[in-house]
């Protein structure tokens, strides 16, 4: 109901709220629940239809919409910057196997992902930190701060997604979502990161721009 009244809201034109934090809401409303379910003992999201739909609506077709948004800037497309994000996420996934691969000692989540650990998560997300310093050097049209919060943004809920993504495998009893890329899975194996980070970030650069 309250993603029902949200979008009806944001339809209509009712000066409530500035659309741009209604964005915000409708994101937070439908993500929060996939968040909680991460942290239940067991997910119960896909037990029925409704939880299909609600899972294809939320967790699939309204990342990738949002994600080709993201690099419109003040109605400008920017390119770069979608590029940008993506290289974030492999910075932070790739920093984040190394380091905790060689110093991993602490288990971030051993129940639904038992190889990531803390040291792991923290050297992607100091990783993504210095990504987006970098970043910033050569793209002016987003500021350094701005730059460091999204890989912020990126890292962590990266990692959430790839977390929720694992516990659904688990609940489904399969290793990978599919065998379509044989040695990776399928595409949600390789895209779970920016599936959940993309609405977030897109949410983030509407507000601010």
């Amino acid at each position: 109901m309250v993603v029902a009244s949200l979008v009806y809201v944001n339809f209509i034109d009712i000066p409530i709220l500035d659309y741009k934090y209604l964005h915000f809401l409708l994101i937070i409303s439908l993500f929060i629940p996939l968040i909680y379910q991460l942290f239940k003992s067991k997910i119960t999201l896909t037990s029925s239809k409704l939880g299909h739909y609600f899972l294809a609506l939320s967790y699939i077709a309204l990342p990738f919409a949002m994600l080709i948004q993201i690099p419109f800037i003040k109605g400008i497309y920017h390119p770069e910057i979608i590029i940008s994000v993506f290289v974030l996420i492999w910075i932070s996934d790739t920093f984040a196997y190394i380091v905790g691969s060689n110093i991993g000692k602490t288990k971030l989540y051993k129940k639904v992902s038992p190889n990531k650990t803390v040291e792991g998560a923290l050297g992607g997300l100091i990783a993504a930190l210095i990504g987006g310093y970098i970043i910033s050097l050569y793209l002016k049209e987003i500021t350094l701060l701005n730059w460091i919060i999204i890989a912020f943004i990126v890292s962590c809920f990266g990692l959430l997604g790839d977390l929720i993504e694992s516990k659904f495998k688990r609940e489904a009893a399969v290793k990978d979502s599919s065998n379509f890329i044989p040695g990776h899975g399928g595409f949600l194996d390789r895209l779970d990161s920016i599936i959940f980070a993309a609405p977030f970030v897109y949410v983030y650069l509407h507000i601010i721009t």
